[in-house]
């Protein structure tokens, strides 16, 4: 049998062509082809078994990171059906308050009206307040007047009052 030194010289593997049998070229063929296989198989263990670990170590890996996510954006749902649970009743009383509102608005725009109907009817008092007005102004410059008078009456009536009080005893 020819050892694996005798498959590397290429002059031994000359006479071992030339004086072995089919049989034994089989066997050796066998052989070399067993051996070729072996050592293609070590150095694909050499890639294959570190791939693979490093492959399990990466979907461990990625199985955390969806659950975290998935963790995640549970507590972000229930975050956000609390938060629109309180907005929509923030909203429906709004609305309410809306509603309240529009009609107090409705209430307004009806005592609007009326007051601009009484102010129409208001015309002819005003028409009446200025007539009081005219008349207090006259009776302003009569009491002028009169006081005037009373003035002069005073100054006419006072000269000879003071010189009949210097005479009375009392």
């Amino acid at each position: 049998m020819p050892t694996s030194e005798d498959l590397k010289n290429p002059a031994h593997l000359d006479a071992l062509n030339s004086t072995a049998t089919d049989s034994q070229l089989n066997a050796f063929a066998i052989d070399r082809l067993s051996q070729a296989f072996e050592t293609s198989a070590k150095r694909w263990e050499l890639i294959v078994y570190p791939t693979l670990f490093a492959f399990i170590i990466l979907a461990a890996y990625g199985f955390y990171l969806i659950f975290s996510l998935a963790k995640d954006m549970h507590y972000l749902t229930v975050s956000v059906d609390t938060n629109m649970t309180t907005m929509a009743n923030n909203v429906k009383m709004m609305s309410e308050s809306v509603v309240l509102m529009s009609n107090n608005v409705r209430t307004m725009s009806g005592n609007v009206e009326s007051m601009a109907q009484n102010v129409n009817t208001l015309e002819p008092m005003l028409v009446s307040i200025q007539n009081m007005d005219r008349s207090m102004q006259s009776m302003t410059l009569a009491t002028t007047s009169m006081r005037n008078d009373l003035a002069v009456m005073n100054q006419n009536i006072s000269r000879p009052m003071n010189f009949m009080n210097n005479m009375m005893p009392w």
